[in-house]
């Protein structure tokens, strides 16, 4: 009988004791040379070296479809070598409707193997039906992303004048039919962040920007982190591939995750916990 996808992301995170997501992005000036051959000794390095403290891996399908079908085939060959145990999810940001998403569903989930994927939610449910049938397989649907120009549109008032981002969090807790849908909310925007938060207190985010793009890890957490101390993966990609000492690297982040992590509580001071205190400060 498969265990459904987030009872296996858990599991991991206990088991780790991690909340780290690695990227597996191969970035052209981390190769040796621009091939597919490169990018896959240049991944099979990182898994090697964080396996040990990564609740996830997280390979970026776009840097892999760069480099032509030699490269979508390695990409293939990279999430086999991830160790059995390790979730995968395929960074690939896929959304479209009838046949188109079911062979995009079949492309991840039977032919690459991943174990879940990242979708845009902009087509509606029947867009991401295909993706949630299966428990086993698990879909993080884009909510407030971490980029800079994020808010033109997912900013936006709604009936009712929320933002579109938390609107889209509510209908996320109404897609969630089999407990295998969550969320990606950027760790740039802590607010978004933590309104999310608020509005799904039980679903899974992943919170890209930390690092490089200028979020910061302890706010984060506070934002983003569940009421049990889970419910939050913090995907690394730059920081760990620039690193001289990539294990060293990544125990750190997890450490840094967990010294964070500890600190969550509620604040006698408001009666309220960390998210929920960013949102009313926001």
């Amino acid at each position: 009988m498969s265990v459904p996808f987030f009872l296996r992301l858990e599991e991991r995170a206990r088991e780790s004791n991690s909340l780290l997501c690695v990227g597996l992005d191969p970035h052209t000036e981390f190769l040796s040379e621009n091939s597919p051959q490169a990018a896959f000794s240049f991944c099979s390095q990182i898994i090697e070296a964080t396996a040990d403290y990564a609740c996830a891996f997280k390979p970026n399908s776009a840097f892999f479809e760069a480099l032509g079908p030699g490269g979508m085939e390695v990409l293939g060959k990279v999430i086999q070598v991830i160790p059995k145990g390790i979730p995968v999810i395929l960074d690939a940001k896929r959304g479209d409707i009838a046949s188109t998403a079911r062979a995009y569903a079949k492309a991840v989930f039977d032919v690459l193997q991943a174990d879940a994927v990242t979708v845009s939610p902009y087509l509606g449910w029947d867009s991401l039906e295909p993706m949630l049938a299966d428990p086993q397989h698990g879909v993080f649907m884009l909510c407030k992303t971490s980029n800079p120009s994020a808010y033109e549109i997912q900013g936006l008032r709604v009936a009712g004048g929320e933002p579109l981002y938390v609107h889209l969090a509510r209908r996320a807790i109404a897609w969630n039919r089999l407990n295998n849908l969550g969320l990606v909310v950027g760790a740039t925007d802590p607010v978004a962040l933590a309104a999310v938060r608020s509005s799904a207190p039980d679903l899974w985010i992943l919170a890209p920007g930390v690092g490089t793009q200028g979020g910061d890890l302890e706010i984060a957490l506070q934002a983003g982190l569940r009421s049990d101390g889970y419910g939050l993966l913090i995907p690394v990609s730059r920081g760990i591939a620039k690193a001289a000492d990539r294990r060293s690297k990544a125990l750190k982040l997890r450490d840094e995750i967990n010294e964070g992590r500890s600190g969550w509580a509620t604040n006698p001071a408001t009666g309220l916990s960390p998210h929920l205190a960013a949102v009313a400060d926001g």
